[in-house]
């Protein structure tokens, strides 16, 4: 179990401690194989605490404790998270040796009116940049319907156009969505829709030469992942169903080009039988070799 409390103190007696950790972190390395392997921890900062409709993301120091478990696994490449969570990941020491991945667009929270106008409110380019992180990731939901759409579209070019000037990747997840309900955003996972979401994503920013996707995996993979050329992380998404499907599905897709690895969140962190350091390895092996 972390010591939260330790961490508090830290935050109070010595804020200048997170940006000292920063400067004296050892960075990670991008893997021979090509192939990567993400933590993912950025929900809560968007309001979504939940799993399988449980919210069990609320409560921060058993999210910590299961991030720091994760990371530890061999063959975990890096996390992907906003400032608030890598910052204590930081001064746990677990970010050592790993890429990170800085979460930039969390406006958009879970159920608002203005849930589709996806402001950047966490990580910037600068700062990503300033503190040695590899990468920015930005969440591009497009709702033909919504004009909020158009302003997370502009934000989103100028994001990847940033990252790319400063050497770092730009993680760009896109969707497109329809509003179900005044609360209720979905998703549209059909195969159209997420072609269609992949061509809009990999014009965004002025160069695309540091651009990556994160995409879902749905049905017609291959037809899929024929509409890009640009690097592919492929989305873990919140566990539904039963694990070795899912785990099925993910082999299947990171057979085919250019599937470059997954980013997991929820599906890694809460997994069925709650043994975090079981489902980690399993990606691994899907990622890295040895299981098919």
């Amino acid at each position: 179990m972390i010591d939260a409390a330790a961490l508090t103190r830290a935050r109070i007696e010595d804020p200048g401690s997170i940006a000292r950790a920063w400067r004296a972190r050892r960075p990670g390395d991008w893997p021979e194989d090509g192939r990567h392997l993400f933590v993912a921890a950025d929900h809560p900062a968007r309001g979504a605490l939940s799993v399988r409709g449980r919210p069990v993301l609320a409560s921060r120091t058993d999210l910590l404790d299961r991030l720091v478990a994760a990371l530890a696994r061999p063959g975990v490449d890096g996390v992907l998270a906003t400032p608030d969570i890598l910052e204590d990941l930081l001064l746990l020491g677990a970010l050592e040796g790993k890429l990170v991945i800085g979460s930039m667009n969390r406006g958009g929270l879970q159920g608002a009116s203005f849930e589709l106008d996806d402001r950047f409110t966490a990580f910037d380019a600068a700062t990503i940049t300033a503190h040695g992180l590899d990468g920015g990731k930005m969440l591009t939901r497009i709702d033909l319907a919504d004009p909020g759409s158009a302003a997370t579209l502009e934000a989103s070019g100028r994001a990847v156009t940033a990252l790319a000037a400063a050497g770092k990747l730009a993680m760009v997840e896109p969707f497109l969505t329809t509003r179900r309900a005044p609360d209720r955003v979905e998703n549209l996972l059909d195969p159209d829709s997420v072609i269609t979401s992949i061509a809009i994503a990999s014009g965004l920013g002025a160069t695309s030469a540091h651009t990556w996707l994160k995409i879902p995996v749905v049905t017609e993979m291959e037809r899929v992942l024929n509409a890009t050329t640009l690097p592919t992380l492929l989305l873990g998404g919140d566990p539904t169903g039963h694990p070795d499907d899912t785990y099925a599905a993910w082999a299947a897709a990171l057979a085919l080009p250019p599937a470059a690895g997954l980013v997991v969140g929820r599906a890694l962190l809460h997994p069925h039988d709650d043994d975090v350091a079981a489902a980690v390895d399993i990606a691994v092996s899907l990622v890295h070799g040895g299981r098919s």
